[in-house]
């Protein structure tokens, strides 16, 4: 075998030789390493509360009737529901907020000592809803329906328009941010710290509150019932926003 070939199959064999080492003993390919850091958050909640006077009222109304059949007693309750919505209609109130409920029939019974009770008479009896949109109008809705007979009046309960609510919401809310923001700045100043952006928000969901004014007791008579006199009083619309900071 000529010596050239020798010496060039001694070269390849080197060459070989040296990648492989490189390969297994030399430095790897470099790979970039990624370092998170954790952020520190700073939270604090502010609250918010707007006063306002109740503009609507929902009025429960009962009827209860006492007759020998089912079907008078069920055409004097349902004489007095009409009556007493055509002057809620009268009043200005609107027939989808006039609204039917709880109609019920008991039969009435005479207990004897011997032989059975027996039926005396059949007792009806129906609720009306009635939602005053104008609260200047609740005293008249009571006294009229009173007149037309209801017997029983259950509660008042006084409340905000469902539209003006969402607007008091949304001024409780920018006040709540204003104080959360006012609360932040202040505590970070006195303890040395640099506030950084707004990271997150969160609500504890607005409150209305919806007191519930008892009129009478029980059953009531037409004429027995004095002129009625509901005042609205206050009520608060309240919520409260914690905010969450980036500190630096």
């Amino acid at each position: 075998m000529n010596s050239w070939y020798l010496k060039l199959m001694a070269a390849v064999i080197l060459v070989f030789a040296a990648v492989f080492s490189y390969g297994k003993f030399g430095p790897g390919i470099p790979i970039t390493s990624v370092v998170t850091q954790k952020q520190e958050l700073f939270s604090v909640t502010g609250e918010g509360k707007v006063t306002v006077v109740p503009d609507t009222a929902i009025v429960s109304l009962g009827i209860t009737l006492n007759k020998p059949t089912v079907k008078a007693a069920q055409n004097g309750v349902n004489a007095v529901i009409s009556e007493i919505t055509k002057s809620l209609k009268a009043l200005g109130i609107d027939a989808k907020d006039i609204k039917t409920s709880n109609y019920s029939i008991y039969p009435q019974y005479d207990y004897q000592t011997t032989g059975g009770n027996r039926i005396s008479g059949y007792q009806v009896s129906a609720n009306l809803t009635v939602k005053v949109r104008e609260f200047d109008k609740v005293n008249q809705v009571v006294d009229e329906a009173t007149a037309k007979g209801a017997n029983n009046v259950g509660g008042i309960q006084l409340t905000v328009d469902e539209t003006k609510q969402k607007e008091l919401l949304q001024q409780a809310r920018e006040l709540a941010v204003k104080d959360a923001k006012s609360k932040a700045e202040s505590l970070a100043s006195a303890a040395g710290m640099t506030l950084g952006k707004i990271v997150n928000i969160q609500e504890d969901y607005g409150n209305f509150p919806r007191p519930i004014m008892n009129y009478g007791a029980g059953m009531l008579a037409a004429d027995s019932v004095a002129k009625t006199n509901i005042e609205p009083g206050s009520t608060d619309v309240t919520t409260s926003v914690t905010l969450f900071y980036e500190t630096r």
